[in-house]
């Protein structure tokens, strides 16, 4: 029978091995962002220009997702200790006890491997080469760098979860191009918002895990200023697509409509200061930015499935 109790490294060393279940190994691989991680991929796979055998683009997003959980477990096995000290994160497998830190580290490090190694030999190198940079960039440069040391570890270590798309694109194109960098951009500007808004209603718990956010740092009206500006630099982000090439009219037009309801609601987050109506202005733009992302790259996938023309195509007649 396990018990659950605070992270105590010593502790755990002594216990032997943990008892984790399948289960708890499931959630070390954080598997709210992995849906995400997976959505993109899978878009990045069907928007790039050229065919791809549908093996290939499986073995694609196998690599991407295993790489994913690979990253979460190493960035739980990072953070084990102020995951335990936030309400939000204390029931992570590490400091409720069913995993030791030892059995994590080893268990991402296993599917890191595994997931570049595969990507190298059944994709191609470039793409492997990138997937291998995204889980240095999220561990090393995000979690051991930015996270506990700058407010800006959210604006710089948002590239990580921005790869994905653009890893998938690589597997087909074979390199980095203006449409790959669209669907990076429509993540990374979107990142910052996202988790400000979290950040705001969840302040106390940031406060007492030590971690530099914008709240924390430099108060709470500079951050629902700082959001405002990330979102309104959303809205070139969203056009960027249509303008490359990569999506169309369908696209755009949802996309404009999208796009002014998380202004819109990025402004009451700015207009309400404190109070009830401010931390409820929070959690909705946290929870609509979480549906504007999913939607954005949803109607990409609608047009490629469709076969709708870009927007660039229909301009030039």
């Amino acid at each position: 029978m396990r018990l659950n109790h605070t992270y105590d490294p010593v502790l755990d060393a002594a216990a032997g091995g943990g008892q984790g279940t399948v289960r708890d190994y499931y959630e070390l691989l954080k598997p709210r962002v992995m849906a995400l991680v997976i959505f993109t991929a899978i878009v990045g796979v069907f928007a790039a220009p050229g065919p791809i055998h549908p093996w290939f683009g499986f073995m694609t997003i196998l690599c991407i997702t295993v790489g994913a959980g690979a990253a979460g477990a190493l960035n739980m096995w990072y953070d084990a200790d102020i995951d335990a000290l936030m309400k939000r994160t204390a029931k992570r497998p590490i400091p409720s006890g069913a995993i030791l830190p030892g059995e994590a580290l080893g268990f991402g490090l296993t599917l890191a491997a595994f997931s570049i190694v595969m990507m190298w030999l059944v994709v191609n190198l470039a793409a492997a080469a990138l997937l291998a940079f995204t889980i240095f960039f999220y561990i090393v440069i995000y979690s051991m760098g930015l996270k506990r040391r700058t407010p800006q570890n959210i604006v710089i270590g948002g590239a990580a979860g921005a790869f994905p798309p653009m890893i998938s694109w690589v597997a087909v194109t074979g390199h980095i191009d203006l449409g790959a960098i669209s669907l990076f951009l429509l993540i990374f500007m979107w990142t910052p918002p996202h988790f400000w808004a979290l950040a705001l209603f969840r302040e106390g718990d940031y406060e007492k895990a030590g971690i530099p956010m914008l709240p924390n740092v430099y108060g709470r009206a500079e951050t629902r200023k700082q959001i405002m500006l990330y979102t309104l630099a959303c809205l070139p982000a969203a056009a960027l697509p249509a303008l490359v090439g990569v999506s169309g009219l369908f696209y755009s037009l949802g996309a404009g409509v999208l796009t002014a309801m998380f202004v819109w609601r990025a402004f009451n987050v700015y207009r309400f200061s404190e109070g009830g109506p401010a931390d409820l202005a929070a959690k909705k733009l946290f929870g609509f930015s979480i549906v504007w992302l999913f939607a954005m790259f949803a109607l990409i996938w609608i047009e490629k499935l469709v076969g709708l023309p870009a927007f660039v195509a229909v301009l030039h007649g």
